[in-house]
């Protein structure tokens, strides 16, 4: 099927997050004499954003604030108030993935309109996109639905936005992309990047990395 319209989930799929998460705290906490295991903030950070985001709407920087203060709390690092903003000011260094901008600019050369759904806000994603390398013809952020992936609004949001063009949506997470995605009937292509936890939900196209995408989508 050709897809006119792409979207992608930034952080995480297009963005490494996971490196910068880790290297924020890494430096944060050394501040203060204290070495954090990277796999231990991951572990944590997994856990404890999802439930942060679900307590209602707040600003991105408010959600990060508070996954570092908990985070912190979890691995025996208390972070004061004060200090809670390192996170959501490293987000405009963490970097693209290798394969990112290679796959967004063939998509782009090719035709299809892309697109970024995020939990994030505008502010934040503007610095971001600076990285990407491409324009992108639709944004749709937490900030602008006032809620947070998996809830839907992102997905309807972009819906009303793109109308009957044909459109696939790809991101790593399924919990976050896929399944919301795939309970609204929108096609979905989900980036694995080295994650092997469980089958894609039935009907969805699976790749290794945006590169494949990028292949399989500009295949003559």
């Amino acid at each position: 099927m050709h897809y006119e319209v792409v979207t992608f989930d930034c952080y995480g799929t297009l963005i490494d997050w996971e490196e910068g998460i880790s290297r924020a705290f890494r430096g944060a906490a050394a501040a203060d004499g204290i070495r954090l295991d990277d796999q231990a903030v991951l572990a944590a950070y997994a856990e404890v954003e999802p439930a942060v985001e679900a307590g209602g709407y707040r600003s991105y920087r408010a959600v990060l604030g508070e996954c570092a203060r908990e985070v912190g709390a979890r691995l025996g690092w208390t972070v004061p108030a004060e200090r809670a903003g390192f996170l959501a000011d490293s987000l405009a260094t963490w970097r693209p993935f290798p394969d990112t901008v290679p796959a967004l600019e063939r998509l782009a050369a090719a035709g299809h309109a892309l697109g970024i759904l995020s939990n994030v806000d505008d502010d934040l994603l503007a610095a971001t996109r600076k990285l990407l390398g491409v324009e992108f013809a639709l944004i749709v952020t937490a900030e602008q639905v006032r809620s947070y992936k998996p809830a839907h609004g992102h997905f309807l949001e972009a819906r009303r936005r793109i109308g009957t063009r044909p459109w696939l949506h790809a991101a790593r997470s399924r919990f976050h992309d896929i399944e919301p995605a795939r309970a609204l009937g929108i096609d979905a292509a989900w980036i694995r990047r080295g994650d092997r936890k469980g089958d894609a939900p039935a009907g969805v196209q699976v790749f290794d990395d945006l590169a494949r995408l990028a292949e399989w989508m500009t295949a003559d």
